[in-house]
């Protein structure tokens, strides 16, 4: 049986989601917490990546087990089990053939920047004391939606078959005295995001021009492009999927 996990992490103490050698990873911490559970060892397969630091409002994996278990029991357990900074919100199951990862449509980020200093967001925002021209910001978010190959964000060196992202949709606003940036893309490259928003953050502050901003589109070259805003303020906040694998909550 297949069953999809709906969770979410402060990223700080993980160097990413993904398992690796030789460093702590979410997915990692989660397959030991149901392996003793379940008392089985039991692999997951998440919705995507997230590089170190960066957090999760809302990721998706899933698990295949022959053991039976109640959800809401299962759930409960892994909350106590995990450490604080990972959070089980529901566990359901799906078809046998339903994947976490192929068969999201769209994923969702929010890149956080503060204004002012704040201690109690300090760890969990950009924080950016300079004024940034918003409204410039916002043109150049539109410009993001002509186009769709986008290595000019994308870390050197990934092996990817391609640099194509459709952005569905891209914009700043203000909210709760943080300035946001969302942007929904059926997928998206490493590093993509934070390489955005440093070259917004660059607009913002008269440094890069709405010209330049197509050139560096067009480059293909990730020198090209801003700075890597921090890992810190970026956040993944929703995946969608299908009707059919959709959680009847």
């Amino acid at each position: 049986m297949r069953y999809f996990i709906n969770l979410g992490y402060n990223g700080a103490n993980y160097h990413g989601w993904q398992n690796q050698p030789n460093a702590i990873s979410v997915q990692e911490t989660i397959e030991k917490a149901l392996t003793v559970l379940l008392q089985t060892p039991t692999k997951i397969v998440g919705a995507g990546r997230t590089d170190a630091g960066v957090h999760a409002l809302q990721m998706v994996a899933h698990f295949d087990t022959d053991i039976f278990f109640d959800s809401t029991a299962l759930v409960f357990k892994l909350n106590s089990f995990l450490p604080n900074d990972i959070v089980i919100h529901y566990i359901y199951e799906v078809s046998p053939n339903a994947h976490a990862r192929f068969d999201a449509t769209s994923r969702t980020y929010h890149y956080k920047i503060t204004q002012q200093k704040n201690p109690f967001v300090h760890g969990l925002a950009f924080e950016m004391y300079l004024p940034l021209n918003v409204d410039e910001m916002n043109r150049a978010t539109k410009l993001l939606l002509d186009h769709n190959d986008f290595q000019c964000f994308s870390k050197s060196h990934t092996d990817v078959k391609t640099y194509y992202c459709d952005i569905s949709e891209a914009y700043w606003n203000v909210e709760n005295g943080f300035l946001i940036f969302t942007i929904t893309a059926d997928r998206f490259l490493r590093n993509m995001v934070r390489a955005i928003v440093g070259t917004m953050v660059n607009i913002g502050l008269g440094k890069t021009s709405l010209e330049q901003l197509h050139q560096i589109l067009n480059s293909k070259d990730r020198s090209e492009a801003g700075f890597s805003a921090p890992a810190c303020g970026l956040y993944l906040t929703h995946i969608n999927y299908p009707e059919q694998i959709k959680p009847k909550l």
